[in-house]
C-alpha cells in the first residue's frame, strides 16, 4: 500500500513521483486485464486469474466433454435402432403378404394353377424379405442378418451406462428367446425362419402343378400357423428394439439437460460480466489519467527547490 511521504525538499529521490508511477503501473495492468476479459468474454483466461475457479472450471469442462461424447453415442444407437425397427416393420408387412397369398390358396374354389401362381407370388415376397435384410446396413455392417452386435457407452460411467445392442437374438440371449430357436431371418438360407421350427421360406418357390408342397391341403394350415407365428415373433423383436429406443430417448434427454447445466456452471465461474468489466475499465482509465497528472506534477516539484540554489 503506498503512503504519502513528506520531505519533498530532498531532490535526489523523488518519492512522490515514484508513488505516482507505481499507481500508474497498477492502473495500466488493471486496464489490460479488463480489456482482455472484454475481448475474450472470459473472467478466467489463465490459472493466475483465479486459481480455485480455474481448477473447478477445467474439471467441469472435462466432465462436459465426456457427456457430449456420450450424447453422440446415444445418437448412433438411436440411428441403428430406428433403421432396425423400420426394416422389421417392412419385413412384417411382407410376411403378411405371404400369409395372405397362402390364405387365398386355402379356398376350395382355388385350382392348382392358381395355387402355384399364389405360391410364386409369395416367393417373390420372400426374395424381397432377403433384400431388406441384406440392405439394412449401418456403418458398413448388416444389422438384421443375425451377426450384428455392438456396445454403446451412453453415459460417462461405462460400468453402469453400457448398452449392448444385439439383434441376432439367439437362444443364448436371456433378454429374448423364440421357443428355443435362433431368430434368423435369412429367408433364402434357413429352415427355421424367424425362430419358427420347420418354416422354410424357400419352399414357396418349390411348388408346381405336380407337387404343391407347403400348399397341399394337408399342410397348408400348418403353413398359415407358422407364418402367423413368424409375424408375431418379428413384432416381438421390433418391440424389444423399441424398448431400447425408449431408454435411449430418456438418456438423450438426461444428458442434454446435464450438458446445459454444466455449461451454465462453467459460465458462472469462467465468463466475464461485461457490464461490470466495463465499469471497472472506466474507473481504471480515470485512475490512469489521474496518475499521469500526478506523475507530471511530482516531476516538477524538485524544480521549485532548485531555485534556492540560484539565489
Amino acid at each position: 500500500m503506498p503512503y504519502g511521504v513528506g520531505g519533498n525538499a530532498r531532490i535526489r529521490t523523488n518519492i512522490s513521483a515514484q508513488n505516482a508511477y507505481n499507481a500508474l503501473e497498477i492502473s495500466n495492468r488493471d486496464i489490460s486485464n479488463r480489456q482482455l476479459r472484454l475481448s475474450t468474454g472470459k473472467r478466467i483466461n489463465n490459472a493466475a486469474d483465479d486459481v480455485a475457479g480455474y481448477i473447478t472450471s477445467r474439471a467441469l469442462s472435462a466432465r462436459n466433454g465426456a457427456l457430449k461424447a456420450a450424447l453422440k453415442a446415444v445418437g448412433d444407437a438411436q440411428n441403428v435402432s430406428y433403421i432396425i425397427m423400420d426394416s422389421l416393420e417392412n419385413i412384417a408387412e411382407l410376411i403378411r403378404d405371404v400369409k395372405n397369398s397362402t390364405a387365398l390358396a386355402t379356398s376350395g374354389a382355388t385350382g392348382t394353377a392358381e395355387k402355384v401362381a399364389l405360391s410364386k407370388a409369395a416367393s417373390r415376397m420372400v426374395n424381397q424379405i432377403q433384400t431388406v435384410i441384406e440392405t439394412t446396413v449401418f456403418g458398413g455392417r448388416q444389422l438384421i442378418d443375425g451377426t450384428y452386435s455392438a456396445n454403446f457407452v451412453v453415459g460417462t460411467n461405462a460400468v453402469h451406462s453400457l448398452i449392448t445392442l444385439a439383434v441376432d437374438l439367439t437362444t443364448e440371449n436371456d433378454d429374448y428367446n423364440v421357443k428355443g430357436n435362433d431368430f434368423n431371418m435369412n429367408s433364402l438360407s434357413v429352415g427355421n425362419f424367424a425362430g419358427v421350427e420347420g418354416l422354410d421360406m424357400r419352399k414357396f418357390n418349390e411348388t408346381n402343378s405336380d407337387d404343391l408342397g407347403i400348399f397341399e391341403e394337408s399342410v397348408i394350415g400348418e403353413t398359415l400357423t407358422s407364418l402367423a407365428l413368424a409375424i408375431d415373433n418379428v413384432n416381438k423383436v421390433a418391440a424389444y428394439v423399441g424398448g431400447m429406443v425408449n431408454r435411449l430417448n430418456s438418456q438423450e434427454y438426461i444428458i442434454s439437460g446435464q450438458i446445459v447445466n454444466y455449461n451454465a456452471a462453467i459460465s458462472r465461474i469462467e465468463d466475464a460480466d461485461v457490464a461490470q468489466e466495463q465499469l471497472n475499465l472506466v474507473k481504471s482509465q480515470f485512475l490512469q489519467q489521474s496518475s499521469l497528472t500526478s506523475l507530471a506534477q511530482a516531476n516538477q516539484n524538485p524544480q521549485a527547490f532548485l531555485r534556492l540554489l540560484q539565489q
